[in-house]
Parts: C-alpha cells; structure tokens; sequence
C-alpha cells in the first residue's frame, strides 16, 4: 500500500443538495480535478455506476477511483439483506481497483435534511450497540473477503456522529470493519481528530481531509443549524485553510505508518468557493503538509 492525495466531487457538485453545482458536467469536475493534482477520486452522483462505462473515463484522465459512498441500513435490514444491497456498489468498487468502501448508517438520518437541526439526529440506545455492532462485522467481513474493506464514515447527523460514538463503534466491532476518519465531522461533532487518531490508529483505513472556520462552525452550534445550512454558510473549507491542527494530525498518521488516500471532502456551495481553486489550495496544501511530516506520496 501507498499513500495517494484525492479529492471528493463534492468540491463541484453536491450530493446532499443536488442543486449545487447541478449544471457542471462529470468532465468538468475531472479535468479540474486532474489538473490541480490529484491522482483519484471519490464516487458522486454523476459518475456511471458501472465499471465497463467508468473505467475508461478515469482511465481518459489518469485518475484511480479512490472509493464511494454506500447508504447503510443495518438498524432496518438484516445481514442477508444488506449484502444483497450492496452488491452492485461492491462490484463497481471492486472492478476499478478500489480497496475500501465508505459506510455510513443512515436509518432515521437528517444530514440531508435542510430544516432539521442537528439536535435532532437520531443516537442509539445503549442496549442497540451490541447487535448493531455484530451486524456490522458481519457486512465488514464479507466485504472484506471480496477485497474491499469498509471504511466507516462517522458523519454528521447520523447514529455515528461524535466522538463516543466512534469509541462505542470500535468497542462493539471486528477488526474487519475500518474507520474513515473525517477531520471535519469529528471537530463539528465536538471532537478531537488528533485523540481519534492515536486511539484507533490500527483501524483507520481511509481520510477525509475537511477544515472548518471556526467563526462559522461557533456560528452553526449556536443556532442550532441544519447540516446542509452549515454548508450553506461556509462552515467547511479544505485542509490548511481552517483551524484544524493538521501538521500534529498527520504526524501522527506517519508515525503509525498509515497506509491510503488522504481524500479532500470540503462541502462548499461551488458559486461562492471557486472549485479549482478550492481544489488547487487544498491538494497544494496536502503536499506541503505531508512533506512537513514527512509522508512520501504515490502519483
């Protein structure tokens, strides 16, 4: 394994809110994306979803697919019924190459609900854990027996949001299940990416490398807002141009000798941050922190 910089469509066309970024083209977001540096990208909501149609035009543009998002519904479906579910996205991934697979449980979520605050998102009762957790493993090693690990995306909004419930998750789970840590959620969720890292250094199987404003993000808590008018309102931003310790952060990944891509995720609203730009700023900002840590990057 080596270490590779992505980036995530979000940057031009968002899939909680299709509104933005609804009229730039697939090629758009991949040339640009090309262009400022990335060797990779993330499954969004323009990209086909089958292998024989998608493998050509990442092969046009010299990029990899780095990974995709997958809607879990564990609480609501069984183990037999979840694999069958995820069959068609674990081909996909499969077929082009990609070795994890972003999870994230999304019964009762709210993240893509714009007027609903993020008090209001749905949390586990104590007792769900344990099954939670067995089926989880369950779908991980399956998974991981195609040769595509889950990666689970703690996220905003979701039944895996803060930083307890990352401990619970790993507390409850095999090793077969990974842990994509979200710089950007896990801060917004009133957490520590630099803890979070060291304490589950041996699951962390892919990064979603996000920075917040803090003015906005202050804002955001204090009203009480929606994920999406979050968004909205500016409160994500790409890596080294927030507050987010990322020097310490990525010290830490190169001391525990992490292995994947480091995934630029900043969802933005494309009218107001100029893509290429954010993207450019982002993968320059990468380079130069992985450099300072002293992590060495594949093309």
């Amino acid at each position: 394994m080596t270490i590779r910089i992505g980036i995530n469509p979000l940057t031009w066309t968002n899939d909680d809110l299709p509104s933005l970024g609804a009229d730039t083209p697939l090629e758009t977001c991949l040339s640009e994306g090309k262009q400022a540096g990335f060797a990779g990208f993330e499954l969004g909501n323009k990209f086909p979803r089958k292998a024989e149609i998608l493998g050509p035009i990442l092969d046009a543009h010299q990029l990899r697919l780095v990974s995709g998002w997958f809607s879990g519904e564990l609480l609501v479906r069984s183990v037999e019924e979840e694999i069958k579910a995820i069959q068609d996205h674990l081909h996909l991934l499969k077929s082009l190459g990609a070795k994890v697979m972003v999870y994230c449980e999304v019964t009762q979520c709210i993240h893509g609900s714009q007027d609903t605050p993020l008090s209001q998102r749905p949390v586990l009762a104590d007792d769900q854990w344990p099954e939670f957790g067995k089926k989880l493993s369950a779908l991980a090693q399956y998974c991981l027996d195609q040769g595509v690990q889950l990666a689970y995306h703690h996220h905003m909004g979701t039944v895996v949001q803060s930083e307890e419930d990352v401990d619970k998750l790993m507390a409850h789970t095999t090793d077969a299940l990974g842990l994509l840590l979200d710089t950007g959620h896990i801060t917004y969720a009133g957490g520590d990416p630099i803890a979070v890292q060291k304490r589950h250094s041996a699951r962390i199987n892919h990064v979603h490398c996000k920075d917040m404003r803090r003015d906005v993000l202050d804002d955001s808590l204090n009203r009480n807002l929606s994920f999406l008018d979050s968004v909205l309102n500016g409160a994500f931003t790409v890596p080294g141009d927030g507050f987010i310790d990322y020097a310490t952060l990525f010290a830490g990944l190169k001391k525990d000798n992490y292995q994947g891509w480091l995934v630029v995720e900043a969802e933005q609203d494309p009218a107001i941050a100029n893509p290429l730009q954010y993207a450019t700023l982002g993968a320059n900002n990468l380079r130069s922190l992985c450099a300072e840590a002293g992590i060495v990057l594949s093309s």
